[in-house]
């Protein structure tokens, strides 16, 4: 039988830690928890009125402290198949990413995070192009994201092969779009593939050319940005740590 609303296997049941949950407990505390009622901060999907009240740095520090969970083992379980009944008539999440598509680096299992939460563009190296942008400007014009954010990792073997010059069908036009981040990187030491501190100096600054691109690609996205609507940030994700790093 299914326990009363109120009973303490209810509680067990809906106490899940998701995304919606954890910006919520973020926004009690500037907000004195006035906006959120119980069965809101229990709810299985982000919701719009919920998302709405995000600020673009809320939403980043609750990514921030979801990787600081996941690198702690603390996860908790969480119930799929309620978030994907609660999302299925509509989506409000909070950021887009774009992401490398290596399959170590999961956006949503490394910050802890669930389904309807973001949208992630996952592409080798993390590159942009004009499907991208128009992805992006759909997920915060008229989808209400807030965050706009690119994510490199370390090790990246589409950041290895650029260096190399590596040639294969399309993939050779898409690693050329990280070659001109190979140029700017500065770095003293042995400029190969093989020199993993430089390939992840390349990785970084392939990331800052990338969310400098979407500014100078995207008027859209620049506009939602100088009106303070969304914000774009960079990060690194270390395969060794399991540690996000977020940079401006």
């Amino acid at each position: 039988m299914r326990p009363k609303l109120g009973h303490p296997l209810e509680c067990n049941c809906l106490g899940r830690r998701n995304f919606l949950k954890l910006t919520a407990g973020a926004m009690a505390g500037l907000t004195g928890g006035g906006l959120f009622l119980a069965d809101q901060a229990r709810a299985d999907a982000l919701s719009k009125e919920l998302r709405d009240k995000l600020t673009p740095d809320q939403i980043i520090q609750t990514m921030k402290k979801g990787n600081k969970r996941f690198r702690a083992g603390e996860r908790k379980d969480r119930n799929y198949l309620r978030e994907q009944k609660a999302s299925a008539k509509g989506q409000y999440p909070a950021a887009v990413l774009l992401t490398c598509i290596d399959s170590r680096a999961p956006a949503e299992v490394i910050m802890d995070l669930g389904i309807g939460d973001i949208f992630n563009c996952r592409v080798a190296g993390n590159v942009r192009n004009a499907d991208i942008l128009g992805s992006m400007e759909f997920a915060c014009k008229l989808a209400g994201a807030k965050v706009v954010l690119v994510m490199g990792h370390t090790a990246c073997g589409a950041i290895k092969g650029a260096i190399d010059n590596a040639e294969l069908g399309n993939l050779t036009g898409l690693l050329a779009k990280i070659k001109p981040a190979i140029d700017a990187t500065t770095y003293a030491g042995e400029h190969s593939a093989k020199n993993y501190a430089f390939v992840d100096a390349v990785a970084r600054k392939n990331v800052e050319m990338t969310v400098a691109g979407i500014r100078q690609e995207s008027s859209v996205l620049a506009e939602l940005e100088a009106k303070g609507a969304v914000k774009m940030a960079g990060a690194m994700y270390n395969l060794e740590t399991g540690a996000v790093e977020f940079f401006d």
